[in-house]
């Protein structure tokens, strides 16, 4: 084709954790086809109060139109897929997904009661499909969840791997290691690029298998006096076996607490990746089981407070709890942002005499992310021409280019998101921008900061609201004595005074100050009550609250 170009251009996922969201395209600038590689969300932080999740901004995508072909999906974890159903009636593509992603989706459209029929392709590791002008081999990786695969797409310009999450595990409790085979014929095939997973390019060496892990557990649910709960990441399948297979090692039975490990649990039954489980506990049942013959997995590893674990640390669940002397292991890592809110739970538990134990103290943990040398080996197998570190922050990104150059891959790529990186002809280049951002779920809408009152929410959390209604006449004449509402501000200043009478007699008196002639205009008086307002609360406190002055006219 001619003047066709393969292009690569990420909206999320990149200089960032979380929110993967790539697209690829194939052929020229005016008659390009492409096809989008993960639809991920990230999670807010208190700086967005009252958002449920952040979501990629899809403008470009959209703007696409009928050039988007479709939609494929890694793996089931949620900065992978867990966009989709928000974003994908704006995009209405057929979705390509495994048989676990597909399930995942089912069950989450079911217990959202969303009432929307998203088509679905399914596909399996070793498949081969054709998504728009791309020919695509899936192939089989080792991750934290069922079913990741990586993506090989090959397109009359060259072979583009894109690798998702992945990591080289011979000994996992789940599934096969990594496809070494499959990549090793890439490689010698030929591959033009490899988008590659940088979360822990920081770190050396090669990661701990998962059934290390499995046997670090049951030891320490072995040496454990009484109760034991243990909290992970709820997509983790793999995890939530070995941590079963831990405790029936031990003559434990196994609970499962919290909606999502259970929805969870449920598909992954339903494709057989429990089998040989005994069956798990109700919590009705919690009071029927010694206290030593008891473990719990559970949801809250990163200390959201509404999961099952901060329920455990306030005491407040209606059927389960612990006591001093039982174990909480924590089988997860610390997304950051999410440190201070896991501490605050531990020290719940400290407080009331439960031992703690995390990642460190013991091997209760192993990232689904390759080390240095699991790289190293990535690179050897593929010998890509071009090197494209994704998935992760600045650190990490700019670790695994170091790397990737040290291996000797002749062209090393950084790119960022929003940037359109030219993978062929000629060499790897940045030819321009596109729109990239984020956009946030606030309850049932989508949309920016401002859209949703985001910015107006800061505000309230900062300094709170007062409200202040004031009736005049048609003569200019107060009708009525001011109504003055305050929330969020102090009760007194430093004075002793309540600052709600302080603030009443300053726009009382700015009212008042105005003359009747000047007061019959609406707009006048609400200016000069609300600067009087916000002047009397920065004199008395030093911040300025957000102000609503109501001026009715009768």
């Amino acid at each position: 084709m001619e003047n066709a170009e393969l292009v690569f251009v990420p909206l999320g996922g990149v200089g960032e954790i979380g929110m993967n969201l790539a697209l690829y395209g194939y052929g020229p600038e005016d008659d390009r086809e492409w096809i989008m590689v993960d639809c991920g969300v990230t999670f807010p932080g208190p700086n967005l109060p009252g958002v449920d999740l952040i979501l990629p901004d899809i403008t470009f995508a959209q703007e696409l139109g009928d050039a988007l072909k479709a939609i494929v999906i890694t793996h089931a974890h949620e900065d992978h897929y867990g966009a989709l159903i928000a974003l994908w009636p704006l995009l209405r593509k057929r979705i390509w997904a495994t048989p676990f992603t597909a399930g995942m989706l089912e069950a989450k459209l079911q217990s959202d009661r969303i009432d929307e029929d998203i088509p679905v392709e399914v596909y399996r590791a070793g498949d081969r499909f054709t998504a728009g002008p791309f020919e695509i081999e899936a192939v089989h990786v080792t991750h934290s969840i069922p079913e990741p695969v990586s993506l090989a797409m090959k397109c009359p310009l060259g072979k583009v791997i894109h690798t998702g999450d992945w990591k080289i595990d011979p000994d996992p409790t789940l599934g096969a290691d990594t496809d070494a085979a499959s990549f090793q014929r890439l490689g010698k095939e030929g591959v033009l690029a490899i988008i590659c997973d940088s979360t822990n390019a920081m770190r050396e060496g090669m990661s701990p298998t998962e059934t290390e892990v499995s046997a670090s557990i049951a030891k320490v649910i072995e040496k454990a006096r009484g109760r034991v709960a243990v909290t992970t990441f709820s997509s983790n399948v793999g995890r939530i076996r070995s941590i079963a297979q831990a405790a029936e090692s031990v003559g434990r039975r196994v609970m499962l607490m919290g909606r999502s490990i259970k929805r969870v649990s449920e598909v992954a039954d339903d494709l057989g990746y429990l089998d040989g489980l005994q069956p798990f506990l109700d919590e009705d049942e919690f009071s029927m089981v010694d206290r030593n013959k008891l473990v719990i997995i559970c949801t809250g590893s990163q200390g959201e407070e509404r999961a099952a674990m901060g329920k455990l640390a306030r005491d407040d669940h209606p059927r389960v709890h612990l006591s001093a002397g039982d174990t909480v292991i924590y089988s997860s890592r610390v997304i950051p942002g999410n440190l201070k809110s896991i501490l605050d739970v531990q020290n719940m538990l400290a407080d009331r005499g439960i031992e703690i134990i995390n990642d460190g103290d013991e091997l209760v943990h192993v990232s689904g992310h390759p080390r240095r040398n699991e790289l190293k080996q990535m690179y050897d197998w593929v010998k890509p021409q071009i090197a494209v570190p994704v998935h992760g922050e600045a650190l990490h990104l700019n670790a695994h280019a170091n790397l990737a150059a040290e291996v000797g891959v002749p062209e090393v790529a950084p790119v960022r998101n929003g940037d359109m990186l030219r993978l062929a002809p000629g060499p790897a280049e940045i030819t321009g921008q596109v729109t990239f951002g984020r956009i946030y779920k606030d309850g049932n809408l989508i949309g920016g900061e401002e859209e949703i009152g985001v910015q107006e929410r800061r505000k309230l959390g900062y300094a709170g609201l007062v409200a202040c209604s004031v009736v005049i006449d048609r003569n200019g004449r107060l009708a009525d004595e001011i109504d003055i509402s305050v929330y969020g501000l102090p009760d007194v200043t430093a004075a002793g005074d309540p600052f709600e009478d302080v603030l009443y007699d300053a726009a009382n008196g700015a009212a008042e100050s105005i003359p009747p002639k000047r007061r019959k205009d609406p707009r006048v008086v609400e200016e000069a009550v609300y600067k009087a307002i916000r002047a009397t609360a920065r004199y008395h406190w030093g911040k300025k609250p957000v102000v609503t002055v109501f001026v009715a006219k009768v």
